[in-house]
């Protein structure tokens, strides 16, 4: 099968039939973007922020503390400058102190300020509290979101939140800055100083925040995500170009992959270990030396947050074989910041093969993240588990939680007599590589196949990078690497007599196989270039005997 054949056959695979669809998704065109007046509440809101402007009102936003939050905050504050807002400031909730979303304690401060108004990006649907006690204050709120909803929607002028089952709107896995972003959209027809078209400036940080969130790259996320990637190249802003900088990273080369394994971890290190305020200021930054400043310091919080990750993971590894039968895993320790569990989950799932909680225990309270995959719905366990607990909330397979530290065994047992109740099977079998494709030979595995593969980019959520199957393959040669020879790069032949190199960093035991045994693979293909020559090889995913 040759590199044309290949792909079409990829496309035929993700239901790119025929040629009308095939245009729309390899070439998604901006232009097609859905009206941002189908959205709830979007016509009540765009009136309150007119009202606002002809009154010179003081606004404040009030935003999130991950890339998704700060993206949107960034955007809006961005957009209300261009349309000639009077005065509009930001409060970024610290996530040490406030914890996420609204809080009475930070709507009195914002009161306090002499606001009169509070836009929420990606926060706010279930704060009926909180918006009350605003109203109160004499502040109006709009809230702008993504996140699950409640049975009735907080006292705000609006709630414009795509999660709602009382409209139009065709698409509702919008991250939280593609619904700020859509804002900007609606206001655009209502108020001067942001033409038609400009608003494409702010697709960088519309395809930061949306790949970061890793929501479904379908839709207009996967048109924000192609667009904003290009603006990204050629960026105004000089807080991204620091970023890269420091980064090491040559804008020409940025991918979807870039937002999410290099700027995003820099810009949440800011919120996990101190405060997102500072990724906030990145983004804004005006003045270049004071962007490579700031850059800087997420950089050196960057490598702060890998070490305690690392140091968190390895104790709660060990707490975690205490806990083997349980099919849900849950474990704590005072001094784990609950700023850096969240990713100590996904490790743990990745090694453990079961959803996750970590918590820390702070005195008499714990809190903590849960990271979850296939049927499980860590977000429905906690709400299960509601007697044991003192808030909760998130996603089917990402949710936080907090609870008294006595109760953390109680915690324990309530989730895994959910999970036991749900009678699930075959679960494991969730996590393993699935080959959309299984190709007979390495003839296929070319340059020209590579340079096809990118015009399904951005990679991400919904739309994953390829993966590839191939069987019966010989392994010619067996390298190990690294300083604990805890990677593996195998060279492979096909019954043909091609080769084709797979490698795999920090590879199971099984992977290490013997020469001359026979293999079946499921790989990701790319670009490996040594001293000028450049080459095929394939990421390893998975491996086993060949059948």
């Amino acid at each position: 099968m040759n590199a044309q054949a290949i792909f079409d056959e990829l496309l035929k695979a993700r239901g790119l039939d025929d040629a009308a669809a095939r245009v729309a998704f390899l070439s998604p065109a901006y232009e097609r973007a859905h009206d941002p007046f189908l959205l709830p509440d979007m016509a009540p809101a765009v009136e309150r922020l007119v009202k606002a402007h002809a009154q010179g009102e003081h606004i404040t936003i009030y935003g999130d503390y991950d890339v998704d939050g700060i993206t949107a905050t960034s955007v809006l504050l961005d957009a209300f400058a261009s349309f000639g807002f009077n005065k509009v400031d930001a409060f970024i909730p610290n996530r040490f102190v406030e914890g996420y979303g609204l809080t009475i304690d930070a709507i009195e401060r914002i009161a306090a300020t002499g606001a009169k108004l509070v836009v929420t990006v990606d926060c706010g649907s279930l704060s009926h509290k909180e918006v009350a006690r605003a109203n109160e204050l004499g502040m109006d709120v709009i809230v702008t979101d993504h996140h699950n909803v409640g049975e009735t929607m907080p006292p705000a002028i609006g709630t414009i939140n795509p999660k709602r089952s009382d409209h139009s709107y065709p698409f509702i896995d919008l991250p939280g800055v593609g619904v700020a972003f859509k804002l900007v959209q609606a206001l655009q027809t209502r108020l001067p100083g942001l033409e038609k078209g400009q608003e494409k400036w702010l697709l960088d940080l519309v395809a930061l925040g949306t790949v970061c969130d890793v929501v479904t790259l379908l839709d207009e996320n996967r048109a924000h995500v192609y667009w904003g990637l290009r603006v990204m190249q050629k960026t105004r802003r000089p807080g991204i170009k620091a970023l890269l900088a420091t980064a090491g990273v040559e804008p020409s080369q940025i991918t979807a992959r870039t937002f999410g394994f290099v700027l995003g971890p820099r810009l949440n290190a800011a919120g996990r270990l101190e405060t997102a305020q500072h990724g906030l200021d990145l983004l804004t930054a005006t003045d270049p030396l004071e962007a490579l400043r700031i850059a800087q310091k997420l950089e050196g919080m960057n490598i702060d947050r890998r070490a305690e990750q690392n140091k968190i993971f390895e104790e709660a590894s060990l707490q975690a074989e205490k806990y083997a039968s349980d099919p849900v895993l849950v474990v704590s320790a005072p001094h784990w910041s609950h700023g850096i569990v969240g990713i100590v989950a996904a490790k743990l799932l990745e090694r453990y093969h079961k959803p996750t909680f970590v918590l820390e225990e702070m005195g008499e309270e714990a809190k903590g993240s849960a990271r979850s995959f296939g049927d499980f719905s860590a977000v429905e366990a906690i709400r299960a588990s509601d007697d044991h607990i003192i808030k909760g909330g998130g996603h089917k397979l990402a949710a936080g939680v907090t609870m008294r530290t006595d109760k953390i065994d109680d915690f324990r047992r309530s989730v895994n007599d959910f999970y036991r109740s749900k009678k699930f099977k075959d679960q494991e079998k969730l996590l393993l590589p699935t080959a959309e494709i299984t190709i007979k030979d390495f003839a296929g595995a070319t340059e020209e196949l590579m340079n096809l593969l990118t015009e399904l980019e951005p990679f991400g959520h919904g739309n994953p990078e390829p993966i590839f199957g191939w069987k019966n393959l010989r392994v010619n040669t067996v390298r190990k690497m690294g300083d604990a020879g805890q990677h593996v790069k195998l060279e492979l032949c096909d019954a043909s007599g091609k080769f084709m190199s797979c490698i795999a960093f920090s590879a199971p035991e099984h992977f290490f196989v013997e020469p001359d045994s026979t293999v079946d693979i499921w790989v990701q293909l790319t670009i490996n270039e040594w001293k000028g020559r450049r080459s095929v090889e394939g990421r390893l995913l998975h491996l086993t005997p060949a059948r």
